[in-house]
């Protein structure tokens, strides 16, 4: 995935700044579109409607963590193969061993760079063959 190319990332993100330099920095500096979830179940139930191309996910969420989101996203055939990857301050080896083995494409340690971070997903996605 190509910062020029048009597509739609599913952001699940529970703190609302985080959410909104996120979406103004990748609707800003590339032609994607964002679409935003604020906890683990409204991501499960906009991911099968909206069928995104990346979903960036956050690990610590109160209700549904990112890694249990991510296990219902895998076990659903609909969602199953659409890339994601997690955004964490928690980015110690072991952990983002971990994330990789549950089959995330990458990790994206927070606090986010906002000018850094289209290139940084872009990186992910073709390094994990996405």
């Amino acid at each position: 995935m190509k910062t020029t190319d048009s597509k739609k990332i599913l952001l699940v993100e529970d703190d609302d700044n985080i959410r909104l330099i996120t979406r103004t920095s990748l609707e800003g500096l590339t032609s994607w579109k964002v679409i935003e979830a604020n906890s683990g179940q409204v991501a499960l139930n906009i991911a099968g409607q909206e069928m995104p191309d990346l979903i960036l996910l956050d690990i610590m969420m109160p209700g549904m963590d990112g890694p249990t989101t991510f296990g219902h996203l895998r076990e659903d055939g609909q969602t199953a193969n659409i890339p994601v990857i997690f955004m964490t301050a928690k980015v110690q080896t072991q952990e983002v061993e971990g994330y990789i083995k549950l089959g995330a494409a990458g990790v994206i340690t927070k606090p986010i760079d906002p000018m850094l971070l289209p290139e940084q997903i872009t990186g992910i996605l073709e390094a994990a063959g996405c």
